[in-house]
């Protein structure tokens, strides 16, 4: 199949994996930005054809991962509210707020819906005339397109009932970020191919050239990232410092120009807080003021007092810090099985940190594939 099996031709990733052996004289730090690449990294053992002087280090780029549990609690309580459906998708149905998940709001009389697209969320406003239907609307730029269309939809539609609980969050923020952290050395950076799909790497180049360090937009499959680490073996052994695009099958450098305008038209920029890492300025998207009527925090008067004070009579809070590290993997400053609750009081089923239940979370790959 056309851009499927040669991309996991094995006797391809030996190839490449000569030639990094061949490149590589001394240690280096390279860290992939998304989760989708850490996946296929532990399902393909992709360490296993690496030199040893070669760190992976797993990146933030998980979008179920760092929501930030402030929006989780909004949407538990928005969820419980009269006349609310709640829509999302499957991941952040487990994902922990302070107190509870989604399914456990389900459980307790929320409504709930779980979807595959935006769209379902604008059809289900359409067929519920009576109910209010929040989409609950996260990720990264990749989402952010098809998201800002459903507004666009909604709003050709006349639907007054349609609103977004919005928590998107941009990569070129958290990526300066991460590089400038005392805590962590990145001498490299494989890039997200499917976010770039979507804006191109243009605003990469400026962070390549101000903190010195290559940045190689690749794939997802295990051909996609040898050719990425090769290319960063390659400029770092010859001191180079360039954004470099190996996933050209796909990627361009303006992006999807068509997609980047849709989100220009429904979406501003925004700080952001990261689930683990914190607060990040201009890192998110927000309704801009023309879709203000869409916007559920607008509309719900979502406040963190509203929320504090619906939420006082529960049971105690259920995220113990001492015990989960996720902040930590998602910085890339501890891997997943380092972490004191790994595998034991924190499981994919009893998950207590994000990145364990999401399907591009580090600690749900490390469980999958590489279990003590």
């Amino acid at each position: 199949m056309k851009y499927i099996d040669e991309y996991r031709d094995v006797d391809a990733v030996r190839r490449i994996s000569q030639n990094i052996f061949a490149r590589c004289t001394r240690k280096w730090n390279i860290m992939e930005l998304c989760g989708g690449q850490t996946h296929s990294i532990m399902k393909y053992s992709i360490e296993e054809y690496l030199p040893s002087q070669i760190t992976l280090i797993h990146g933030p780029g998980c979008p179920v991962c760092v929501t930030p549990i402030e929006m989780i609690d909004r949407a538990i309580y928005l969820s419980l509210q009269k006349d609310v459906i709640l829509v999302s998708y499957g991941d952040m149905l487990r994902v922990p707020g302070s107190w509870y998940d989604l399914l456990t709001a389900k459980a307790n009389g929320g409504n709930v819906a779980m979807v595959y697209s935006p769209m379902d969320a604008v059809k289900l406003a359409e067929e519920n005339p009576n109910k209010k239907i929040v989409f609950f609307s996260v990720g990264f730029e990749t989402t952010a397109p098809a998201n800002a269309f459903s507004v666009l939809m909604a709003k050709k539609k006349s639907l007054k009932n349609y609103f977004l609980l919005c928590s998107h969050v941009l990569v070129p923020p958290a990526l300066k970020l991460l590089l400038s952290g005392k805590d962590v050395v990145i001498d490299a950076i494989l890039a997200a191919g499917h976010v770039c799909t979507v804006t191109g790497y243009e605003e990469y180049i400026p962070i390549s050239e101000q903190f010195k360090v290559p940045i190689v937009v690749t794939g997802f499959e295990p051909v996609d990232i040898m050719l990425g680490i090769d290319s960063a073996i390659a400029q770092l052994e010859s001191g180079k410092f360039e954004v470099e695009n190996r996933y050209s099958r796909v990627v361009i450098k303006e992006g999807n120009l068509s997609a980047r305008k849709t989100i220009d038209n429904v979406f501003e920029v925004c700080d952001r807080n990261w689930r683990g890492i914190g607060n990040i300025p201009s890192s998110g998207l927000k309704l801009n003021s023309e879709f203000k009527n869409y916007d559920a925090e607008i509309a719900f008067n979502l406040d963190s007092s509203t929320i504090h004070n619906f939420f006082n009579d529960s049971s105690q809070k259920i995220i113990d810090e001492s015990k989960c590290i996720a902040g930590r993997v998602l910085q890339g400053m501890s891997k997943p099985d380092e972490c004191p609750a790994y595998g034991t009081d924190c499981t994919p089923e009893r998950p207590l940190g994000a990145p364990m239940v999401s399907a591009e979370g580090a600690c749900s790959a490390y469980f999958r594939y590489r279990k003590k």
